[in-house]
């Protein structure tokens, strides 16, 4: 990260967080901690900073930890963890009964302490925000020795099989055996350094050539060529010892061992992880040893990191029943794991990837979710490479009102980068302009190769997947166009580089449907002027659509928005197009049931294929109807009575009923579905939710259980700020929420009183409507 870019993070936070007064809060109080050792890594705890994540467990008197990094995929598009490192001290505080391992939040690490047989000792485990870097420190009450182990199962090739491939872009249908070729370990007197460095062909390669694309495969954007992944491993005065081999959780495993010279207090090891396209492999050696580099001091670092953890908790928090701690209490847990797994996606707020919704860089050894998934710690199911919109929004939607602004554009990014990539896709299959993105695409921009799916009919469309679920879903970009939008009405960021991204996406719509149209007959549009929004898809669920209202309200409230910006941003060439537009987008559709007016799904459609409820995306997140909106009733008749949605209601994995209630202002319904939402998993960390749809831990379970408790406190309207539409009077609460117009809004409530409220700036209590009055 430059000077430049820490500096404007500080900026931002003296200007945008400072002025509101923090609420007093001990987040302590929130910190989670273990007195007794883990079983295996289905018990380990998260911690990370910048683009790391690590899981930490100590196991039979050993520290172990996994290593993750955003952007390490390999041949095959898997999402690589980059190692295990295990930590043995000599003698060993940790084989006696004193034990404690503690994730303290408001410092952003990891703390193991232990004593046996006189020997105290704490090891410390942190990452640096700034620079790929993890570090352990060892402190002991008398001199000790510390061994330290790189441990590799892809020490030799790997043959995954059936559902292993589901970690990669194969899925269920390997066009060919698949192989994960070995990684390096390369060892000198102090170091080690390890990595994996990408084949010549890849899924890249496969894919283009399976879509019809080779002839233009040169101008594609290409992340998997000569992608290296891994790291360096070193310590101060330790040397390299020797080899291991062995198996953990049924996976053979070799490891490289450093070794303390000699015992001493104080012992200090460092790991750092890098990730680039390198053409060769001397360059990305040289890239990583200067990341390596102890400049500034570790302690300056340190206090860096620990700066940075302590302006984000400050940026915002929803702290429920505070001053009462009761981990048993349902709605203090709500509290507290909100604030746990905004913890987890901070670990990536500086990813050149987004944080993947099917367990983000906190994914573990899988036979302990499911006893028949023998695989290596690498698996994830749904992909590591592969991006599923549909998933991912949910992660990164919660991010505007907690102000954690600076982690989106990770997210932003990855689309920007296949922006080119989806318009030839349009330009080569239809010959016109726009972004064509599927749903269920891969890093490079085109669709999965499983679910474009390899037995095409010869004359199916090439520009389609093949495949009952994801056919003609295609506007699942067009919310990730409006948190782009939303940055800068929330804090006025400058967006002039996606105003042509959200531009192009527009406009595959209106020349697209243009061309379906001119495909069946001689008229573009139909007798009110309007676009034939067919075939279409709502959501994953309602198939073969007319004039599907997920499209149609992401197309009405992307381009409205569009035509509110400045034009500094909007040009008048461009808003004239935009006006046009608009006016071929068609209206919602709406339906009767039993004398009630209720939202649709779609005009028509020709079956049911998921379990989503499309029809309320009206309601969140395009906000059309809900609370200081017309035609509430319409909204609520349809949460109420559509036989679909009340089929399809649930809290696991991305289900939004929570959202949808707490938007419709439905206090007990949102109170509901929140709690099964975020209280605790079953699992030893509390939010290690799922796997539910998906895997473990589920980011988009929890990215939707934060946003349903956010817009239960607080929703933004227009220019009207509401506080506590769904709120339950008998939930005490300190909350500090981000809204638009660079607002911060903070305040407490006790016994349903409103007893402290600060806003920022103070002329925005104008847009304040207190719902509890």
């Amino acid at each position: 990260m430059t000077r430049k870019l820490i500096f404007g993070m500080l900026f931002l936070y003296v200007v945008f967080v400072a002025p509101a007064r923090a609420q007093e809060f001990n987040w302590k109080d929130y910190n989670v901690s273990w007195t007794t050792q883990s079983k295996n890594s289905a018990e380990s705890m998260p911690v990370g900073g910048g683009d790391i994540g690590l899981n930490v467990w100590v196991e039979n008197g050993e520290l172990l930890l996994y290593l993750g990094k955003t952007g390490a995929f390999d041949e095959n598009n898997t999402l690589l963890k980059l190692g295990r490192i295990r930590l043995q001290l000599y003698p060993n505080p940790f084989e006696g009964q004193k034990f404690r391992q503690e994730l303290q939040l408001d410092k952003g690490h990891i703390v193991v302490t232990g004593e046996h047989k006189g020997v105290k000792a704490e090891v410390l485990v942190w990452v640096d925000v700034f620079s790929p870097n993890v570090h352990l420190e060892v402190k002991a009450n008398r001199k000790i020795e510390v061994e330290a182990a790189y441990e590799s199962w892809r020490f030799q090739d790997l043959f995954p099989k059936k559902k292993e491939n589901n970690a990669n872009s194969w899925k269920w249908a390997p066009p060919k055996p698949v192989v994960t070729p070995k990684d390096q370990i390369e060892v000198t007197a102090n170091n080690i350094v390890f990595y994996h460095q990408n084949q010549d062909s890849t899924a890249f390669d496969i894919v283009v050539n399976q879509q019809g694309l080779a002839a233009i495969k040169d101008s594609l954007y290409n992340p998997l060529k000569k992608l290296i992944s891994g790291g360096l491993v070193q310590g101060r005065d330790f040397v390299y010892s020797g080899q291991r081999s062995g198996s953990y959780m049924n996976t053979p495993y070799r490891s490289w061992i450093l070794k303390s010279k000699t015992a001493k207090t104080h012992h200090a090891l460092q790991v750092t992880l890098h990730v680039g396209q390198e053409t060769e492999q001397h360059a990305w050696k040289t890239a990583l040893k200067e990341l390596a580099a102890t400049k500034p001091t570790l302690v300056s670092r340190k206090q860096a990191t620990e700066s940075w953890w302590k302006s984000f908790w400050d940026r915002s928090h929803i702290v429920i029943q505070p001053g009462e701690k009761d981990p048993n209490d349902t709605a203090w847990q709500v509290g507290r794991n909100y604030q746990l797994f905004r913890f987890m996606l901070a670990c990536n707020a500086y990813g050149d990837y987004p944080t993947k919704f099917n367990g983000g860089l906190f994914t573990y050894d899988p036979v302990s979710i499911d006893s028949s998934f023998n695989f290596t710690p690498d698996f994830r199911n749904w992909g590591g490479g592969t991006h599923t919109a549909q998933n991912q929004r949910l992660v990164y939607w919660p991010m505007l009102k907690s102000g954690d602004l600076d982690m989106l554009p990770a997210q932003f990014k990855f689309y920007q980068r296949i922006l080119k990539n989806a318009e030839w896709r349009s330009k080569v299959y239809w010959g016109h302009a726009g972004a064509s993105f599927t749903e269920q695409i891969e890093n490079f921009g085109l669709p999965n190769p499983a679910e474009y799916n390899w037995k095409r009919p010869k004359d199916f469309d090439k520009g389609l997947e093949y495949n009952a679920w994801l056919e003609y879903e295609w506007d699942t970009v067009l919310e990730f166009c409006m948190m782009m939008l939303e940055t800068e009405r929330y804090q006025g960021a400058d967006i002039h580089t996606y105003i042509p991204f959200i531009e192009s996406c527009l406009r595959f719509f209106d020349e697209h449907y243009q061309y379906r149209a001119r495909q069946r007959g001689s008229k573009v549009l139909d007798d009110q002027g309007h676009l034939v929004l067919y075939p279409g898809s709502s959501a994953e669920t309602y198939k073969m659509a007319y004039n599907s209202a997920t499209t149609i309200a992401a197309l009405q409230q992307v381009t409205r928005r569009m035509l509110t910006l400045p034009e500094t941003l909007v040009d008048p060439t461009l808003k004239s197009y935009l006006q046009g537009f608009l006016t071929r987008i068609p209206p919602l559709p709406l339906r009767e049931l039993n004398g009630k007016t209720l939202l649709a799904p779609a005009q028509q459609w020709a079956r049911v294929n998921n379990t989503e409820s499309p029809q309320l995306y009206a309601v969140y997140p395009w906000g059309i109807y809900g609370i200081g909106k017309p035609d509430l009733a319409t909204a609520i008749n349809t949460y109420k009575y559509d036989p679909d949605v009340l089929k399809f209601r649930s809290h696991v994995g991305w289900k939004q009923h929570n959202i949808f209630a707490a938007r419709l202002g439905l206090t007990e319904e949102a109170k509901e579905l929140t709690v099964l939402k975020l209280k605790n998993a079953d699992r030893r960390f509390p939010t290690f939710w799922g796997p539910g749809f998906d895997w473990v831990p589920d980011h988009n379970w929890g990215g939707s259980g934060m946003i349903g408790l956010q817009e239960m406190l607080l929703q933004a309207t227009d220019d009207k700020i509401y506080l506590f539409p769904a709120w339950p009077k008998d939930w005490d609460v300190d909350f500090k929420l981000h809204a638009p117009n660079q607002t911060i809004v903070e305040g407490r409530l006790k016994n349903g009183q409103l007893l402290e409220l600060n806003v920022f700036p103070k002329d925005r209590e104008a847009a304040i409507v207190n719902l509890l009055k």
